[in-house]
């Protein structure tokens, strides 16, 4: 068994490669070359060993080895997905089936590399599923900050909500709750207040992307 790592921290600074591969020449040649590329990575032989871990550092990529002793590629990815946890995937591979490429390329890898590939369209991959995995947890934190807003919202700013996030202006609002249009406004600007929004268009997109 070979785990380089104990489990991580939340960290945000740097940029993380989870390298899952039972090759250990491959494995250590990748490590060596990302490190001396600047990136913070975490190796492991095996995916069983890798799922021990919490994955807990932002943002960051998993590579791995698509065939492996103990769980596989796409298994590896079907628990991740489970778990709740988007990480972008880059598989490498000396061989693989049409199905099992298919299969991963559907639920999210960014990318599917046959040994012996170019160093540059690892790089490419990396730079890729950084960015993706940046923006996922980005969305993710403005959702849970949503969440938690909406906790502190009384019955009838609820109400107010729901109806901003379906493009009703103050006078529709008005009509629709049959309220004074002071009390629009103010309903509204606790709203805004309470979510910490500064636009409507926010608030709409928001709301697109928790439901």
């Amino acid at each position: 068994m070979t785990n380089d790592i104990h489990p991580p921290i939340v960290k945000h600074s740097s940029k993380h490669i989870f390298l899952i591969d039972d090759d250990e020449s491959m494995r250590v040649a990748l490590k060596g070359m990302l490190e001396f590329l600047g990136y913070q990575v975490y190796a492991f032989d095996s995916a069983l060993e890798f799922l021990k871990i919490s994955i807990q550092a932002v943002p960051a990529v998993i590579i791995t080895d698509m065939r492996m002793p103990d769980m596989n590629g796409v298994e590896l990815q079907s628990e991740l997905l489970k778990r709740g946890r988007k990480i972008p995937i880059i598989f490498i591979s000396g061989e693989s089936t049409l199905p099992q490429t298919i299969s991963a390329m559907k639920h999210g890898a960014i990318e599917f590399l046959i040994k012996p590939f170019e160093r540059d369209q690892l790089l490419a991959a990396i730079v890729r599923g950084l960015e993706q995995d940046a923006a996922y947890m980005h969305s993710f934190i403005e959702q849970v900050a949503l969440e938690e807003g909406l906790k502190s919202l009384a019955p009838r700013e609820r109400e107010v909500f729901e109806l901003l996030a379906l493009g009703f202006n103050n006078a529709q609002i008005q009509e629709k709750l049959q309220i004074a249009l002071p009390t629009t406004k103010q309903y509204k600007s606790e709203v805004m207040r309470k979510l910490n929004l500064s636009s409507l268009a926010q608030l709409i997109a928001l709301k697109k992307g928790r439901f």
